[in-house]
């Protein structure tokens, strides 16, 4: 592009760079003068270069002047035009405008979308707690662990292994590592893993698999199966179990510990079936919780990285699916009494080489383990009373909220710790531990004994709360009479 005006000369030149403005004149004095400019940008004037062939002219005439002026004017028109600058401005400008409104138009989705998913899951916690499905919150519990298991190994001590097959164990010392280490070390002790050929990878995914089913509930919760299975490895040591029953009853024995709480809501069979929950209706109402417990113990047992008897034959296996299912379903305390009383008839004259006989003193056997935690010294029982408790307190106030039922030994206004375990250790534990102890003496002194002492605490604390609450009640009635006079 060329302009001429007067003794001007205007060049423009571009590269892909940069632009450049020659000018070009001849000033009064007749010396030839030549001034370059650097457009960047094709839009500012970033630089302006004078240069003079011979001499630097420090100032110009005024018309010369004003001439140079028109012609930069002339020349930024001609800019303007060739590159549409303005027109350039108002697009971006739009494109500014636009940008920015779906900018924020997508970060409301994004609000909108977080705000979708909290809601999606409260609802799900709200469905689940509500029905109490008791569905796998997490569909990854059931997968097992196909790389090598990988809690901690925990080494245990001599003086562990030994107390390890003692009533009073205190399961309190123990993470959660150290507690699958405690029941590995039982499976191999008792020559489970060597006597059917268990592979010892298998066993710890088995493991892992049964620590992730189990609940973070007050009392039903991964501790309170290693407290039972604990119990169970007790008693078949104390008792000389594997002298009387097969190697199969006893895997039976430890297997059905481990597993008959999988999966607790919280919330017994009682609040289930007067809820009307999905495992109510399931199960029609007999023994939701434990037919459920069931069902997930023989999912996990159906995934090959988990099942402990792939050794056994398809009839051998359908004989421990069936004995296992037994005895869990055996720690409903609403059979209790039946079971009992069914032990009670067969004990004078238990015969081991009686399937019957024997079918029935494992299922007391389990039931014994269950509910032992009063064996244990004092220390070690009373923190399981506390969470015991606090489970039945949370049931109690969900069934005050929906016009449910509430058992009286469940109302926190009503129960004390005394008043809870005094008739629960009168009539249901020392009678069947007793009864136990007439096939068994030997567990009277580590495992009766201690019942009666724990009875007799929790008779002086009642004792000792009634006189404070009469006490209380004297200076009430006194202040009464002191207002009406």
């Amino acid at each position: 592009m060329n302009v001429y005006m007067h003794e001007w000369h205007v060049c423009i030149t571009c590269a892909s760079q940069e632009c450049t403005l020659d000018l070009a004149f001849v000033d009064s004095s007749g010396s030839v003068c030549t001034r370059v400019f650097y457009v960047a940008e094709c839009v500012r004037l970033c630089k302006v270069v004078v240069e003079y062939n011979h001499s630097v002219i420090l100032s110009l005439h005024t018309d010369k002047e004003e001439l140079f002026q028109n012609v930069l004017t002339q020349v930024a028109e001609q800019f303007s035009r060739a590159f549409k600058i303005n027109e350039l401005k108002t697009e971006v400008t739009n494109r500014l405008a636009m940008l920015e409104k779906r900018v924020e138009l997508e970060g409301m989705k994004v609000v909108e979308i977080e705000k979708c998913r909290s809601d999606i899951k409260k609802l799900r916690e709200e469905m689940a707690s509500r029905n109490n499905s008791s569905y796998l919150e997490d569909s990854k519990k059931m997968t097992p662990r196909r790389d090598v298991p990988s809690y901690p190994k925990y080494m245990l001590s001599p003086q562990t292994i030994d107390a390890l097959r003692k009533p009073g164990f205190d399961v309190w010392l123990w993470e959660a590592n150290e507690m699958l280490s405690c029941l590995e070390h039982m499976y191999h002790d008792l020559g489970l893993v060597k006597d059917f050929t268990i592979n010892p990878i298998t066993l710890k995914r088995w493991l892992l698999c049964i620590h992730d089913n189990y609940r973070n509930n007050p009392f039903h919760n991964f501790r309170h199966c290693f407290c039972v299975t604990q119990m169970m490895y007790s008693m078949i040591c104390q008792c000389s179990l594997q002298e009387k029953f097969t190697q199969v009853d006893i895997l039976i024995l430890m297997t059905a510990a481990v597993c008959h709480d999988l999966d607790h809501p919280g919330y017994n069979n009682t609040y289930q079936v007067n809820a009307r929950t999905d495992l109510a209706v399931r199960y029609n109402d007999i023994s939701p919780l434990e037919n459920h417990h069931c069902a997930i113990a023989f999912q996990i047992f159906s995934q090959p990285d988990c099942n402990i008897f792939a050794s056994f034959d398809p009839e051998a296996f359908k004989q421990i699916r069936q004995s296992t299912i037994t005895l869990i379903l055996a720690t409903d305390m609403a059979r209790h009494g039946e079971i009992l009383d069914s032990f009670k008839q067969k004990v004078d004259v238990f015969d081991y080489s009686d399937e019957e006989h024997v079918t029935c003193l494992k299922m007391v056997l389990i039931k014994c383990c269950d509910i032992s935690n009063e064996v244990r010294p004092m220390e070690v029982a009373e923190p399981w009373v506390d969470c015991l408790l606090e489970e039945y307190f949370m049931q109690s106030d969900r069934e005050k909220t929906e016009g449910l039922p509430v058992a009286p030994f469940m109302d926190r206004e009503k129960v004390t710790k005394p008043t809870a375990q005094i008739g629960f250790i009168k009539f249901v534990l020392i009678p069947m531990f007793e009864t136990v102890m007439k096939l068994f003496p030997q567990i009277e002194d580590v495992m009766v004994q201690p019942l009666r002492e724990s009875r007799d605490r929790y008779e002086e604390l009642k004792q000792i709360d009634d006189a404070m609450n009469e006490v209380k009640k004297k200076k009430s009635e006194n202040l009464t009479i002191g207002k009406k006079k």
